[in-house]
């Protein structure tokens, strides 16, 4: 089927999009839908031609694409995280990667029969991980900080060193060998660690001095950063090959790590753009793969994958991990998840035709294979790592709490009511004499400011998936939605509406765009909360049922009863929200703010008539 060029792309966007959402839907790992995907567009259904479609652009595009989601990854990376666990990052990207490279290229040497040369290229490819296949993951699996963290870091941190290794060992290719071609990939090696480091953070550090001192307007520092990235990328590239992928990564760690830069809308411009790149490029790499020749490789390359993730990923693991304080269930999930990504699909292939191109022969079957071992640890890993964390106790439990702003007699009520129906919240507050209440009261606390540095170090977010402002600062209400926004999605966060919101006219109110949805009905407010709790009202549970439905509920109570939250049947927390449409069912509970019954005062007696 032939498409034109525009509708091509179009289908690749819309075919990603459908693929993410409906991994969303599902709860697995995207990029299994997109493998599959560009597989049954490209060699199964041959609808799409990504070398005929972007032509000589095609590497361009896929190595401008993997420095700007490489970038994004670093971005996340501070060294604040790392408390106790950098000896063990440190290793997995030194000491691990080699005995991997090693390993892994002795197996295939031994299996497929390849040149050493060959088998050590292909070796060096695999070694990498990447945050295109890492952080989909984690997502889906959702491990305990330390795994994520050591995961997060390492899948970061060893793409330049896989290209690193990948480098060298071409180098010493094209040299043919010899004490002469292992002088050439070593000085190969050094000149890409000395331009990637020297760029990378000069250009970061240019770029962290240039937001701290607002040289550039908010509009225009996330455009400002890509060019920059993407200039910083080139430049390193023209002037060492494949340097620029160390270059982007010091340049993210520069900046995340720098103070008094605020990256928060730059990483959130930064991350809808890498889903989408990430969403097109597994599918125009899956769509140029050879099915025949993947197949070919027959019963060796399915033995070298169970070797890679049973032998080798164990092995470097636990030799890494001595001495460090990760369990051994921490260490056997790190094991386990190791899954290949783009980084080993685009520099396999850029090489493979490099090497044709010299007429060195093996080159051809490096795509093949390196794509059965993306496929191969993509599908497994992904189909089993979510239940093994479980097994092993080291996945955090579901994120159906709420972080609860204020520790005042408010937020303690419904605090309390939320732990009662099994709910995990905290309550974070500077104001100790709260704090000391809601302890006494048995309900998690944070003390301290929850847009501090402080908070941000320190406030454990664990099991909490949502933001309930029950300040009576309207100002503290609205300051949290902005900083939680991100952390939690804009539409779970809400806040209970102030006295000054309730009674603040058009020109005075604060924009919906800054603000979270507002908690229980268009009226209510802090005000009429406080005033019903003090003078006798309570919160209450109620599981409604066939016969008693929520329409039995509400009729007759509107002045008395104020629904508030609703739990559905898998045990999700629903807010009832001003402008928003709840239609409890059987099953559901719904938990409502129940006013004192006021007591029935008797009229006073008429004196008798004289007769």
């Amino acid at each position: 089927m032939h498409l034109s060029p525009a509708l091509l792309v179009a289908a690749i966007a819309l075919v990603g999009f459908l693929c993410q959402w409906a991994a969303w839907r599902i709860r697995l790992p995207a990029i299994l839908l997109l493998l599959l995907a560009g597989v049954l567009l490209g060699p199964v259904g041959e609808i799409l031609d990504p070398n005929e479609l972007l032509g000589n652009l095609l590497f361009p595009v896929v190595s401008l694409s993997v420095a700007i989601i490489l970038f994004e990854g670093s971005l996340t990376l501070r060294f604040s995280e790392l408390s106790g666990l950098d000896a063990m990052v440190r290793r997995l990207v030194s000491v691990g990667a080699v005995f991997t490279w090693l390993s892994t290229s002795f197996v295939a040497h031994k299996l497929f029969g390849f040149d050493p040369s060959i088998a050590l290229l292909f070796g060096s490819l695999v070694v990498v991980t990447g945050p295109t296949v890492i952080m989909p993951m984690l997502r889906t699996i959702r491990p305990n900080k330390n795994i994520s963290n050591v995961l997060r870091w390492e899948g970061i941190v060893i793409d330049p060193i896989g290209a690193l290794l990948a480098v060298a060992v071409y180098e010493y290719l094209v040299a043919s060998g010899g004490v002469t071609g292992v002088a050439h990939s070593l000085v190969a090696f050094f000149k890409i660690i000395a331009i990637g480091t020297v760029i990378g953070c000069g250009v970061g550090y240019l770029l962290g001095v240039i937001m701290r001192r607002r040289w550039l307007p908010e509009y225009l520092q996330a455009y400002g950063t890509v060019a920059l990235v993407l200039a910083a990328f080139t430049v390193s590239n023209a002037i060492e090959h494949e340097s620029g992928l160390l270059t982007v990564t010091l340049m993210g760690i520069v900046i995340a790590n720098m103070r008094g830069v605020h990256i928060e809308e730059i990483l959130s411009f930064k991350e809808n753009l890498t889903v989408l790149l990430i969403s097109a490029l597994f599918i125009l790499l899956a769509a140029r793969v050879d099915i025949g020749a993947v197949f070919a490789m027959g019963w060796p390359a399915l033995i070298l994958l169970l070797v890679m993730q049973f032998v080798i990923r164990p092995l470097s693991v636990f030799l890494c991990g001595i001495g460090t304080k990760l369990t051994w269930q921490e260490k056997s999930l790190i094991a386990w998840i190791g899954p290949r990504g783009i980084v080993a699909a685009a520099v396999s292939g850029l090489f493979a035709l490099k090497l044709e191109q010299q007429g060195i022969s093996g080159a051809s079957d490096l795509v093949g294979l390196t794509f059965f071992i993306i496929v191969g640890t993509v599908l497994l890993q992904s189909a089993t790592s979510r239940p093994l964390a479980n097994l092993l106790k080291v996945s955090e439990p579901s994120s159906r709490g709420a972080l609860i702003i204020g520790a005042n007699h408010v937020a303690r009520a419904i605090g309390l009511k939320l732990q009662d129906n099994g709910f995990t919240v905290l309550l974070a507050d500077s104001n100790y004499d709260h704090v000391s209440e809601a302890r006494l009261a048995g309900l998690p606390t944070f003390y301290g400011n929850p847009v501090s540095e402080y908070a941000d170090r320190k406030l454990d977010l664990t099991g909490l998936g949502r933001m309930l402002g029950i300040s009576a600062k309207r100002e503290e209400n609205v300051i949290t939605s902005l900083r939680y926004r991100h952390t939690f999605g804009r539409d779970n966060i809400f806040a209970l509406k102030t006295n000054r919101e309730a009674i603040a006219k058009e020109k005075e109110s604060i924009s919906h765009a800054h603000k979270g949805q507002f908690i229980g009905s268009d009226t209510l407010n802090f005000a009429d909360v406080s005033k019903i709790l003090k003078t006798g009202g309570k919160l209450k549970t109620t599981e409604l049922s066939e016969e008693y439905n929520y329409e039995s509920f509400v009729a007759g109570k509107t002045d008395q009863t104020i629904p508030l939250f609703a739990i559905d049947l898998k045990e999700h927390l629903r807010v009832f929200n001003e402008g928003g449409e709840l239609s409890p069912k059987a099953g559901w509970k719904i938990i409502s703010l129940e006013k004192a019954e006021q007591p029935q005062v008797p009229a006073p007696k008429q004196p008798a008539l004289p007769e």
